[in-house]
């Protein structure tokens, strides 16, 4: 990924210090202290979270001009500590666990799914596919290629923390992610697709500097629930809810581009996903989450949170979209240039 712009004085000095070779960051460990204390909300606040953001990307595919030795820096390692507690901080407190469920696989199972049924938040599927210009739907498929182009690789940080029936299940979803083997059907690549069809720079990590905040946090909170087995019921229910809300919003954004006159080269990666993850939803919630609460009863709550963190930050994203979008103002932090 091309290194973002910085976004304020923590941003600025992390990504002059990743310039060079790794070296003593104590001082920058101080400074993303600084930071969230005068931050009054870490989950819109650009500075912390395109820190973040950069930092977590050295566990990906890395960022250019980065020395790869940095990956490891117990130096730049405390730095991102302190941004995570901030980060976990501040979605506590933005979302409760909800309230339990039996502890067998279809009593996690349903509540799960009552959670997504009880979702009342803005809804940027049902905008998509009535009222989007054509603008709007650049700004929606930018937005929405800070995850997809790594589509499925935060939650595969889970895979070597579970085993058993919640293993399995975890292994069949992500496999269909990943193209079940067939080169050219990764779903980050349909994405890709769909991005070109549109005119768009498919390149991976193009657009972060037009995101805005709260995307990037969605993204980030993905990434800090798989990087820590601490919070492997997290990832889990993150997963499951995202999954079970993905089918009918899929089908809407189709026709979105359909009624926008775009073709099966723009429509075919949300076509693609109606029934995949009408699928998913149901190994995701069952033997997924259902299965590994039966094997570790402790993480229910884990696993309820983290789907309640995944239906949060989309309402949280999809109501400043909307709003942008209905005061007739640009949904992203910068945007697009009136060619594309």
């Amino acid at each position: 990924m091309q290194r973002p712009e910085p976004r304020g004085p923590l941003s600025t000095a992390v990504l002059e210090a990743l310039a060079g070779p790794p070296a003593d960051v104590t001082a920058l460990e101080q400074a993303a202290r600084r930071a969230v204390d005068v931050s009054p909300d870490v989950l819109t606040d650009d500075d912390v979270q395109v820190t973040l953001f950069t930092l977590y990307e050295l566990h990906y595919r890395g960022v250019d001009g980065v020395d790869e030795s940095w990956e490891w820096s117990p130096g730049l390692l405390a730095v991102r500590a302190v941004l995570e507690r901030a980060l976990e901080a501040a979605i506590r407190s933005h979302v409760p666990v909800p309230d339990g469920a039996g502890d067998d696989a279809e009593g996690v199972a349903r509540r799960l799914f009552e959670l997504a049924a009880a979702d009342d938040g803005p809804s940027v599927a049902t905008y998509v596919a009535k009222r989007a210009t054509d603008e709007q739907l650049h700004e929606f498929v930018v937005q929405r290629s800070i995850y997809h182009l790594k589509e499925a690789d935060p939650h595969s940080w889970a895979l070597p923390r579970l085993s058993g029936r919640a293993k399995s299940a975890l292994v069949e979803v992500q496999a269909d992610e990943y193209g079940g083997g067939r080169p050219g059907h990764i779903h980050s690549e349909l994405f890709a697709g769909t991005m070109r069809a549109l005119g768009l720079d498919d390149t991976y990590g193009a657009y972060v500097d037009r995101a805005t905040a709260a995307t990037l946090a969605s993204v980030n909170v993905m990434s800090l629930f798989g990087l820590h087995r601490r919070l492997r019921g997290a990832i889990v229910g993150h997963l499951a809810a995202f999954e079970m809300t993905s089918s009918i919003p899929c089908r809407k954004y189709g026709n979105g581009f359909r009624r926008l006159g775009y073709g099966e080269d723009a429509t075919f990666y949300f076509d693609e996903h109606v029934e995949a993850d009408a699928v998913h939803e149901q190994i995701a919630a069952r033997d997924l989450a259902g299965g590994l609460v039966e094997a570790e009863p402790h993480l229910l709550d884990d696993v309820l949170w983290g789907a309640a963190c995944c239906l949060a930050l989309d309402a949280l994203v999809g109501a400043q979209v909307i709003e942008a979008w209905e005061k007739g103002r640009s949904a992203l932090r910068q945007p697009l240039p009136a060619a594309a």
